[in-house]
């Protein structure tokens, strides 16, 4: 499962700024800590950041590494302004393969971030944001308080409040992709990985993941390398329980895709 973690603005685009607090501070706080409790809490994905520093990088340099990295989610971290209150979430308001999917997922999310945090939910809504509409995969953006509104500067100042917003972006995810929690023992831990598809050229796994998504299944592509080959793999679940990846196989197959069980040890 690979995650493209987008902090909004950086370097000479400040982003929005009041109350003596600039957008692209914030953002690339919250994404730093996303990244750390993912890194730390959860198995079963890669990262990839737009910026880990102050750095002026442009809209379309953010979709084409999102894009180049073959993604399966990017999420992009706002602050708004406006003199409102609260947060909301954007997904691409056109008409595209996948629409239903996209926003199943920005459902998960969405309701974590408001769970954990107790902003004050402005919707789930659409919009022809770039960072939205250029995106090859599902993608979401996130606006989580107003900078220019005192009561929810405040809380933007607090470090403590920060983690609440990534804790509930980074819970989502995990929600959203079954994501499994790293063992809390230094004992090898066993995950049940769901295959529906092994392939040597790209082109057939694009075919079998645009077909699962079709079908109401998320998938993500895992590539290695064996014999001097390189393989790429369908993969619909990690699971720590052997019943839930039989499970899971059973409903492929009534939906008429092979599938089998990959055990993995972390």
């Amino acid at each position: 499962m690979k995650i493209f973690i987008d902090p909004g603005h950086g370097g000479t685009d400040p982003g929005a700024s009041a109350n003596g607090l600039q957008e692209k501070n914030i953002t690339l706080q919250i994404a730093l800590k996303l990244r750390d409790i993912l890194q730390k809490e959860y198995e079963g994905h890669t990262i990839q950041m737009s910026r880990t520093t102050d750095q002026t990088i442009s809209l379309i340099e953010r979709t084409n590494l999102a894009n180049n990295w073959l993604a399966d989610y990017l999420i992009s971290i706002h602050i708004n302004a406006g003199g409102g209150t609260g947060f909301e979430s954007y997904t691409y308001n056109g008409n595209y393969k996948g629409k239903e999917q996209t926003n199943r997922l920005r459902r998960t999310l969405h309701n974590q971030i408001v769970k954990q945090t107790d902003f004050y939910n402005r919707g789930k809504k659409e919009a022809n944001f770039h960072m939205v509409r250029e995106s090859a995969m599902p993608a979401v953006l996130t606006e989580n308080g107003f900078i220019d509104r005192n009561e929810d500067a405040q809380l933007l100042k607090q470090d403590s409040f920060l983690e609440k917003i990534a804790r509930g972006h980074a819970l989502g995810l995990a929600e959203a992709f079954n994501l499994p929690k790293k063992s809390a023992s230094n004992n090898t831990a066993t995950y049940y990985r769901v295959v529906a598809g092994s392939f040597k050229e790209r082109k057939f796994v694009d075919e079998r993941v645009n077909r699962l998504k079709e079908k109401g299944f998320q998938s993500f592509i895992d590539i290695f390398k064996k014999g001097g080959s390189t393989y790429y793999r369908v993969v619909v679940g990690s699971f720590k329980e052997r019943e839930n990846a039989d499970k899971q196989v059973a409903l492929l197959k009534k939906e008429g895709f092979d599938a089998f069980i990959d055990v993995v040890k972390h």
